[in-house]
């Protein structure tokens, strides 16, 4: 029988996502500084990122289909192991081999996992709350991922900026073990499907299942998985790739200090999504899909204000100041828009495909970061001294993503 939203499981689950999501903001933050403060090169770093996001992008719907088939805890469990073994070895490995490839195979790991683990979350609330506590629920667990990702930054950049790397990777091992030693005590109600046939041919029918469901029988969904590709192109992917690059390689800061200054942004990033968190949950009865367009509409203006600064080359401090600012505003209404589309499907969804459909659409969404991230590092590569150009062009695209959002999200009945 499913519970309220505080009972017991419900809360060892967010126990487990703030200790889980803060070392993940943490790790996924400070090894890709340490490379671009390696070699300065953006083209590198985009390409570096935009291969990490690939693992995630194979993972996540075989994620799906096993959390709809294997004890989501256990999934939680072992992958948070998993995980804390991973970045031991990072350390061990760290200065006797290549230290792009080794970044670049550690962070494939880890957000590989996070592909595989983030479904098994998803799907356990609507096996732990009540229909309409979804809204509710989903606020709580988007909570939690701002702000792990608020402190993860902040924490992680002072750490780094004063002790070095290894210290925060010690504090990321000890948090995934943490984590995975208190997700053993959950109890998420699980009813074993049978498993009638090969398992690549299981995999690939529930995925063509999902496929079918999402384009058949819930068009609206496909429509949703089209805008939120856009965004990650064009909006995502330059946020992701071009707040790190500027802070540290054009603003013309001190390294140590360009550096927590980013960490800084990162979790101004983190506390507009948990401030757009909260207010997901707190107007919950008044979010209405018909209107979700208009959230896209709000992030796309708020990038304009951050390409007309760069292009009068005003003081570095007063540019990122506006950055700053802006990404919050952009992460305040992506996050509604973020906790709206995910509770519609999960309405929307048959119990027994939540997790192939979740895990699908977490897929398909992310096929365009990677993409989105490999362009941006090559543009503020070629743009150099004219990053502006760039950042206008990430606005002007994600207006016409905004407008096509309007439009869909209008129609819908």
């Amino acid at each position: 029988m499913k519970q309220g939203v505080f009972s017991r499981d419900f809360i060892l689950v967010v126990l487990g996502q703030i200790i889980s999501l803060f070392g993940n903001a943490t790790i996924r933050f400070v090894l890709p500084l340490y490379l671009l403060n390696y070699t300065g090169s953006s083209a590198l770093f985009g390409m570096v990122t935009a291969c990490a996001f690939i693992p995630t992008i194979i993972l996540s719907p075989i994620g799906g289909i096993v959390a709809d088939r294997v004890n989501k805890r256990n999934i939680m469990v072992i992958l948070d192991f998993i995980t804390s073994i991973v970045i031991i070895t990072f350390s061990v490995l760290l200065g006797k081999i290549n230290l792009v490839l080794l970044v670049t195979a550690t962070l494939m790991i880890l957000y590989g996992i996070a592909g595989a683990y983030q479904p098994s979350v998803q799907a356990s609330v609507p096996v732990l709350v009540k229909p309409d506590q979804f809204m509710a629920a989903n606020s709580i667990i988007n909570i939690i991922s701002s702000f792990s990702a608020l402190i993860g930054p902040v924490l992680g950049g002072i750490l780094y900026s004063t002790y070095g790397l290894m210290p925060v990777l010690w504090i990321c091992i000890i948090c995934f073990f943490l984590s995975a030693i208190m997700e053993i005590f959950l109890k998420i109600p699980f009813v074993k499907q049978e498993l009638n046939m090969n398992i690549w041919k299981s995999i690939k029918q529930d995925f063509v299942e999902s496929v079918h469901f999402i384009k058949k029988e819930k068009p609206i969904i496909g429509k949703v998985l089209v805008v939120t590709c856009g965004i990650n192109l064009f909006l995502s992917a330059m946020i992701i790739v071009g707040l790190p690059y500027i802070v540290t390689e054009v603003l013309l800061f001190d390294i140590n200090l360009a550096n927590t200054l980013c960490g800084f942004a990162q979790g101004a990033m983190a506390v507009g999504g948990l401030i757009g968190g909260v207010m997901a949950g707190a107007y919950a009865k008044k979010l209405v899909i018909q209107k979700a367009g208009n959230l896209i509409m709000v992030c796309a203006f708020c990038v304009l204000p951050i390409g007309i600064v760069l292009m009068f080359s005003l003081s570095g401090i007063i540019n990122y100041i506006v950055m700053t600012g802006c990404c919050s505003i952009i992460m305040v209404f992506s996050t509604i828009f973020t906790v709206e589309m995910m509770s519609f499907v999960q309405a929307e969804t048959p119990p027994n495909l939540i997790g192939k459909v979740i895990s699908v659409i977490f897929m398909v969404s992310m096929c365009s970061q990677p993409i989105g991230n490999a362009l941006y590092g090559v543009l503020f590569e070629v743009a150099k001294n004219y990053e502006f150009i760039i950042i206008l062009f990430a606005g002007a695209s994600s207006l016409v993503v905004a407008i096509g959002a309007r439009k869909v999200f209008k129609g819908f009945i």
